[in-house]
């Protein structure tokens, strides 16, 4: 049997991951290792915990010794990497935890890797990343495979520097690799520190909906399950070596982001129209925020077959369903100390 490790299995997109996998693979074991810090959540995951063919592990990838004992003892085939530090006002806040997860427990990984894979053939090391590390576009303009790095945060140097190591370590090592770059992803069990989750909460309770600058950053939007079933193709069918940009082809102002989700959300609400609206609230633009992202996927279509399922519109109202359907999940992950800890280290910040 197949063993397959995936990392961040509990989060938003590994989650995703996780349950197609199990789901669709029934001769592959899939062992799920999460930390299971703020954003981590079990609930998501709760439908396939009793799968013959699912193990959850809680372990942080910056163990090294924990690392290596569990490569040790499994002995995994394939590596899928998803966790990491992914919020970008964190990373203003506190960079070395975006080192030490994101730099630390990629290397951490590739180094279990490399010394317990005493034969690459039929292994791989998938790394999971983000258009973030190309930089900003200005008006025109995509991102493609070969786009020279740019990182402008923190949080993209931290994801560029673990792309480039997997890179070494193809390059140095010979180790089986992949990396894909995804564009902003959305859907269901995402942690309401970001822009669509937490615009959703606060038009259901009326609270203000802050946006940066003057709403025009620009961003491309991948419903995760596409994103999912974009992963499993590159895991499995991908070029050893290569890159693969996931994108949605949906780029939205972030002002005309909100307007839509406001009513989408006044409608679903049965609440009169331009409600919602009127809790916008303009603050301080992020130190650093990036102006427009927007990537070319032309590759995996036409090397993997891959596009995306769904247009933006839909993907947003199944997203808004699956909140207002699932209250539960969202007030659980809200609950305890984070609203105290979001009021305090971000006031107003929204994402």
């Amino acid at each position: 049997m197949e063993k397959i490790l995936i990392t961040g299995g509990a989060g938003f997109i590994g989650s995703h991951v996780v349950r197609l996998f199990v789901k669709k693979y029934p001769n592959k074991k899939i062992f799920n290792l999460d930390a299971l810090t703020y954003a981590g959540n079990l609930e998501n995951i709760e439908d396939i915990e009793t799968e013959d063919n699912y193990e959850f592990i809680k372990g942080d990838i910056t163990n090294e010794q924990f690392i290596d004992e569990l490569f040790a003892k499994h002995q995994f085939d394939g590596v899928i990497h998803l966790a990491a530090e992914s919020h970008v006002d964190r990373s203003i806040k506190d960079p070395m935890a975006f080192l030490k997860a994101n730099i630390f427990g990629t290397v951490n990984l590739l180094n279990a890797s490399k010394k317990h894979w005493a034969s690459i053939e039929n292994k791989r090391f998938y790394h999971i990343s983000t258009d973030e590390v190309y930089g900003s576009l200005g008006e025109t303009g995509f991102f493609y495979e070969d786009t020279s790095y740019d990182p402008k945060s923190p949080y993209s140097a931290s994801k560029a520097s673990s792309d480039h190591f997997v890179r070494a370590y193809k390059n140095t090592y010979g180790l089986p690799i992949v990396i894909s770059n995804c564009s902003n992803n959305y859907g269901p069990f995402q942690f309401p520190e970001k822009l669509l989750p937490l615009c959703i909460n606060n038009i259901k309770n009326n609270k203000p909906l802050p946006i940066y600058g003057k709403g025009e950053n620009i961003r491309d939007w991948l419903f995760v399950e596409d994103h999912a079933s974009a992963i499993d193709l590159i895991y499995n069918e991908g070029k050893n070596g290569e890159t693969y940009n996931i994108g949605g082809h949906n780029e939205w102002t972030n002002m005309d982001l909100v307007k839509l989700l406001c009513k989408v959300m006044d409608k679903k609400l049965s609440r009169k129209a331009g409600h919602s609206g009127k809790l916008i609230t303009y603050v301080t633009d992020r130190a650093g925020h990036d102006l427009r992202y927007a990537i070319d996927a032309s590759k995996i279509e036409k090397e993997l077959g891959w596009k995306p399922s769904l247009q933006f519109e839909e993907g947003l109202t199944k997203t808004v369903d699956w909140y207002l359907e699932n209250e539960n999940w969202l007030n659980n992950v809200t609950s305890g100390g984070y609203l105290d800890y979001y009021k305090e280290h971000y006031k107003n910040d929204c994402y």
